[in-house]
């Protein structure tokens, strides 16, 4: 899903600058961190290189996940 930036967002964007930027939703008080797709996918490889370093991604460690509960 893609949400359209507003004028205003787009100046606000603009002017964080290398800062990333923060939405707040008043309805449900929770806090976003915004940024850039490209960030993002760099972010999601490095996490997902070091998940399959420490071999997060074997199927057999989701009988684990019952003793969650």
């Amino acid at each position: 899903m893609t949400i359209s930036l507003t004028d205003e967002q787009r100046r606000a964007l603009a002017e964080a600058g290398e800062t990333p930027p923060t939405a707040f939703d008043t309805e449900t008080a929770t806090e976003y961190v915004l940024i850039r797709a490209d960030v993002y996918a760099k972010m999601r490889a490095i996490v997902d290189a070091m998940t399959k370093r420490a071999e997060w991604d074997d199927p057999t460690l989701d009988d684990y996940e019952r003793y969650r509960k």
